[in-house]
């Protein structure tokens, strides 16, 4: 096998993760507000990939780099694959978005165009028109005197084609062009009156709205033409850390800078008038109309389709059982967390149990007296976080409190940003990470004065501490007083707000130095086993696995016949089954209600199995370019319970894809016999194996 075609390129991977992301949109078991989301998301997806991965590509053809990668693709090659596997996926997409609006007509919900409204209907549009969105629209003109406007990216607009009135003998006749942005601060899907006798939820999409009432925005001309279109702009940030003497201000400059990045694509509706077509690819510098240009049959954008069914009333049955996370049982049953925590470690998984055991160790902290610091890593945080609002408190009343506001976190700077002004405005030290790096550590540190002496409690998470995402991601987090753990911990935020040398860790295993050293030594002890005949296996679940000496290393044992199974869910570059080289490993990926996002390593050590949670995927900047953390389940019960956790996730015959040697996924099917099992569904009863396993104990 050459070298190149041991692997599976990264952005080939990731078409396929996005594949399987369609596939839960046409999948007719799947509720079918559920399918909108889905089909939602899949266009979320693909602009983050094209705003960041394909535009990466074309900076090197740009800049005359076309050496191939570890997998053989040399930029060009990859920019002309990844092209035509996208309109095919667009294609898909579209095929079902278009069944999906018939399903829903028959359920009583439609989507219209104006020629099928009746005249009263019409007349309450237009008044809706001329009161909400006429003063909010800005036409803007393009000609010798009014230069063509800035387009800001993945914004919807409208490309008008007019002629003038030739009553007028001084107009000449031919065609002007004007662009119209449809407003995004106004509801895309607008609510059509009810026709009488009717129960049916009737809606019409705003741009359609807009191009009825265009006219009135260009008196003395004839629209000969009204066209969506959408430009994706380059959104990767090129910060030079080494030379910023204020980080937050580089951002932001940085930010500004993003709105002109270069155009990688645009989205046009299909049959846009000639002129039109031709003036935006002049004015954007898109030459290839086959790469650089996607002509859509149906509207653009189909993220408001999240928003849209989120939000539709009367409509439960259309979605998925609501389910409300448990608040963890050890908890519960204290009215002291930090208590609970020095009796035993413990163990929380969202989204099946509650975000609010977080915000509430953060609270009590903030509003304890004995309490002296927190300490605390802040990578994306939600709109209205609790935990911001206690942290503030904290600080107000005197705490040492210390947050490490990531900065970088790709398309949450501004937020970032926000939060570390009002942080620092509280009397918080804000601290913006280390230079070059990004600080994408789950962790905070509590410290405590307790009889004279100080203790220190730790919670480590798999996740970002967001508790609107909590609800919809799965994720892992401990907390524990193990004097181990918190020394490590003490440490870490050391190293990265002063210093501080690197730590010689006790517990914990720290990227962008010692993480992946510390994978190989793992390994490499399953190797040893498996050498002398004893139980060796790696059990893996992460986000992506694209790190290639990872990937020969994971080779190496399989070759020595270690057992490996991962669960990843997004990009994998390792080709599994291939004799001679992966035949003992095994990779699977979950796509189903919540997005799986925990990353979780067990291995056998000869029959003493350990278990660690961590924040990083195997991904070269996650192993070397980030502050991550990996750290250890010391408890014998969580670990088990964490093991039970994946041994479920790997029978899993309902949602799984296994990944087959040449690139391709194929769903995992129940043998014969075998009932099915659902692992998403069968972990939200979590709580209950909690609740059985402290019976047993008593």
């Amino acid at each position: 096998m050459s070298a190149s075609r041991k692997y599976i390129n990264r952005d080939l991977s990731w078409i396929e993760f996005n594949r399987r992301v369609l596939e839960e949109a046409e999948d007719p078991t799947t509720p079918l507000l559920e399918r909108l989301h889905f089909l939602s998301i899949v266009t979320s997806n693909l602009d983050e990939f094209v705003s960041v991965r394909v535009a990466g590509l074309k900076d090197q053809l740009k800049a005359g780099y076309n050496k191939p990668d570890f997998t053989g693709y040399t930029p060009q090659g990859l920019t002309k694959r990844l092209a035509k596997r996208i309109v095919r996926m667009v294609r898909d997409q579209y095929k079902t978005y278009r069944e999906l609006m018939r399903a829903l007509a028959k359920e009583g919900v439609v989507f219209v165009k104006w020629p099928d409204l009746n005249d009263g209907q019409k007349e309450e549009l237009a008044a809706y028109f001329h009161q909400i969105v006429y003063p909010v629209l800005t036409p803007m003109a393009v000609d010798s005197s009014r230069p063509f406007p800035l387009l800001h990216s993945k914004e919807l607009y409208l490309a008008v084609v007019l002629r003038p009135d030739l009553t007028d003998v001084k107009q000449e006749d031919r065609t002007y062009c004007a662009i119209v942005q449809v407003p995004s601060i106004l509801p895309r899907t607008v609510p059509v009156p009810g026709r009488k006798g009717t129960r049916k939820q009737s809606f019409i999409l705003l741009e359609d709205l807009i191009k009825e009432q265009i006219g009135q925005l260009f008196s003395g001309y004839a629209t000969e033409a009204v066209h969506a279109f959408r430009v994706t702009r380059n959104s990767d940030l090129a910060l030079n850390e080494e030379g910023a003497e204020d980080l937050l201000a580089e951002i932001e400059k940085e930010l500004r800078r993003r709105r002109r990045g270069f155009p990688v694509r645009l989205e046009i509706e299909k049959g846009m008038h000639e002129d039109a077509r031709e003036l935006l690819m002049e004015e954007l510098q898109l030459s290839d109309p086959i790469d650089d240009i996607h002509e859509i049959d149906g509207p653009l954008d189909l993220s408001f389709l999240s928003r849209f069914a989120g939000s539709l009333p009367n409509a439960d049955h259309l979605r998925y059982p609501r389910y409300e996370p448990k608040y963890p049982l050890e908890f519960e049953e204290s009215d002291d967390m930090l208590s609970a925590v020095r009796e035993r470690d413990v163990l929380v998984y969202h989204p099946y149990e509650s975000f609010e055991a977080v915000n509430d160790f953060i609270s009590e902290a903030a509003a304890d007296p004995d309490v002296l610091a927190i300490k605390m890593t802040l990578y994306r945080v939600n709109a209205h976080s609790v935990l911001v609002q206690a942290l503030t408190k904290a600080a107000e009343s005197g705490k040492q409190v210390t947050v490490v506001v990531e900065l970088k976190a790709r398309f949450d700077e501004e937020r970032n940003i926000a939060w570390a002004r009002q942080l620092e405005k509280a009397g918080c030290h804000v601290v913006y990470g280390l230079v070059g790096l990004k600080t994408h550590a789950k962790i905070t540190l509590v410290v405590r004065r307790e009889n004279g002496v100080l203790r220190r409690y730790v919670h480590v998470g798999t996740g970002n501490y967001n508790e609107s995402t909590a609800r919809l991601y799965t994720d892992a987090g401990l907390f524990t007083c193990r004097p181990d753990i918190g020394e490590d911990a003490s440490a870490l935020f050391n190293e990265m707000t002063g210093y501080s040398t690197p730590h010689n860790w006790r517990s914990f295993a720290v990227a962008p130095s010692g993480l992946k050293p510390k994978l190989f030594e793992l390994i490499d002890r399953e190797i040893a086993f498996a050498r002398e005949g004893k139980p060796a296996r790696i059990v893996a679940k992460v986000n992506s696995l694209s790190n290639q000496s990872m990937i020969d290393k994971l080779y190496e044992a399989s070759a020595a016949g270690v057992r490996i199974e991962l669960i990843v869910r997004g990009v994998c570059c390792l080709r599994p089954g291939v004799p001679g080289l992966s035949e003992n490993i095994r990779v699977i990926s979950i796509v189903d209600r919540f997005l799986e996002h925990s990353r979780i390593l067990a291995v056998a050590n000869g029959g003493n199995e350990e278990v660690y949670i961590s924040s990083a995927d195997w991904m070269t900047r996650n192993l070397s370019r980030r502050v991550e953390l990996m750290c250890p389940v010391y408890d014998p019960g969580l670990k088990k319970m964490l093991i039970n956790l994946l041994e479920l996730i790997l029978r899993d015959n309902v949602k799984a894809r296994e990944l087959k040697a040449g690139g391709g996924y194929e769903r995992v099917a129940a043998k014969e016999g075998e009932p099915p099992l659902r692992s998403q569904f069968a972990a939200a009863n979590l709580w209950l194996w909690k609740k059985a396993a402290a019976a047993e104990e008593t």
